[in-house]
C-alpha cells in the first residue's frame, strides 16, 4: 500500500470540515491501495495541534515544512488573503492544489495568480462544492439531455438561517461576493453559458450593524446570460425557516428545481402537500455534507491523476467577476456589464 501525503493549511470552520472528510476517505473503495496521511498547519498552533491529534494527523509549523517533508497535494483552507501565496507555494512544489474560493480578495489580485498557475502548468482545483451536489448534477444532466428544452428563465436562492458576526461581514467583500458567488458559479457550470450583465438591489431590515459595516442583509440581482436568458439570484442572512439553497430552471419543455426535498427550508401553503417533511438544514455544512465529501474525493483522484480538474481557477475568477459586478451595481443603482 502506498502512502498519499496531503498537506492542509488552515483549520478554521471550513478547514476542519475538509480535514474530517479527508481522513474519512481512508479505506474508501475508490482509493484502494492508497493510505492517506494528513499534515496540518495553522497559525494558531494550539488549535492546529488539537485538530491534528483528533484526526490522527500530524501538525506542521508551516506549509514550507510540509513541502520540505514531501507532500503529494496541498489543501488550502486558510483565510482569503493567504490564498495567492499558498497557491504559488503549492505550484512551486509541483503538486496539485485545492483552494477554497476565491482565488484572492479581488479579481485584480487573482488574475496574476491564475497566470502564474498557467505559466507553470500547475493544477489548482477551486472549492465550489455545489458542482458535486447530486441535485445540481441531475439538473445539468436533464438540461444537456434536452429534457428541459431551452431555458426561458431561472431563479437561484441562497439563504442563511442567521448572519455571521458583523466583524466577518465587514471583511467579506459583501453579500454577493460571499454568498451569491456560489450561485454565479453554478449557473455558469450548469448551463454552460457566461454571465454578461447584472443589475442588483439590496435592503437592510435586520441588524443595523450590517449596514454600518457597508453591507446589505438581503440582495437580489437580475442576471443576463450570453444567450439572452434572464433570471434572478437572491441571497439573505435572515432565512429563519432554515438554510435555503435552491435553483429553479424553467424550460420550454419542462422545469426542474434543485433543493426541493424533504428538508427544504420552505413551507407549503397547500392543504394537500406537506413541506418540509423533516427538520430543515440549519447550516451550509449540513446542506452540502455529501457534496463536500465528494469534492475531497475528487481532489484525491486528481492528485492520483485519475480525473480532469473539476473546477479550475479561471472558472472561480469568472464567478468572482459576476459577484464584483453585482456589488458595483448595488452601489451605483445601475446595471453593470461583466468583464468577459
Amino acid at each position: 500500500m502506498s502512502t498519499l501525503r496531503l498537506g492542509l493549511a488552515g483549520v478554521g470552520r471550513i478547514g476542519v470540515l475538509h480535514a474530517g472528510n479527508l481522513t474519512a476517505l481512508r479505506g474508501h473503495p475508490r482509493l484502494e491501495g492508497h493510505r492517506i496521511s494528513l499534515l496540518i498547519s495553522d497559525p494558531d498552533e494550539a488549535r492546529g495541534r488539537q485538530v491534528a491529534e483528533s484526526l490522527d494527523a500530524e501538525f506542521m509549523s508551516s506549509v514550507e515544512d510540509m513541502v520540505a517533508r514531501g507532500i503529494d497535494g496541498l489543501v488550502i483552507a486558510a483565510g482569503t488573503p493567504a490564498h495567492p501565496e499558498l497557491i504559488r507555494a503549492g505550484v512551486d512544489a509541483g503538486v496539485p492544489v485545492f483552494c477554497e474560493k476565491p482565488v484572492a480578495l479581488d479579481v485584480a489580485t487573482a488574475l496574476p495568480v491564475v497566470d502564474y498557475v498557467r505559466d507553470r502548468r500547475g493544477t489548482v482545483q477551486m472549492g465550489h462544492q455545489r458542482r458535486f451536489d447530486a441535485g445540481y448534477q441531475e439538473a445539468r444532466r436533464r438540461l444537456f439531455a434536452g429534457e428541459l428544452g431551452w431555458i426561458h428563465s431561472f431563479s437561484a436562492v441562497t439563504g442563511d438561517m442567521y448572519p455571521p458576526p458583523v466583524e466577518f461581514l465587514a471583511a467579506s467583500g459583501g453579500l454577493f461576493r460571499d454568498c451569491s458567488v456560489h450561485d454565479f458559479d453554478i449557473l455558469r457550470w450548469l448551463t454552460g453559458r457566461s454571465i454578461v450583465e447584472v443589475y442588483a438591489r439590496g435592503s437592510n431590515n435586520g441588524d443595523p450593524g450590517i449596514g454600518l459595516a457597508g453591507d446589505v442583509d438581503t440582495g437580489l440581482a437580475v442576471v443576463t446570460l450570453d444567450d439572452g436568458t434572464v433570471g434572478t439570484v437572491s441571497a439573505t442572512r435572515y432565512n429563519g425557516a432554515g438554510h435555503d439553497v435552491r435553483l429553479e430552471l424553467r424550460g420550454s419543455l419542462s422545469s426542474v428545481m434543485v433543493g426541493l426535498d424533504g428538508r427544504a427550508a420552505i413551507h407549503s401553503a397547500e392543504a394537500d402537500f406537506a413541506l418540509p417533511a423533516r427538520p430543515p438544514h440549519r447550516t451550509f455544512a449540513e446542506r452540502f455534507a455529501a457534496a463536500y465529501q465528494a469534492e475531497m474525493l475528487a481532489f484525491v483522484e486528481l492528485v492520483l491523476g485519475r480525473r480532469e480538474n473539476p473546477c479550475p481557477p479561471e472558472d472561480s475568477v469568472a464567478a468572482s467577476k459576476a459577484a464584483d459586478a453585482a456589488q458595483l451595481s448595488l452601489l451605483t443603482g445601475a446595471p453593470v456589464k461583466v468583464d468577459p
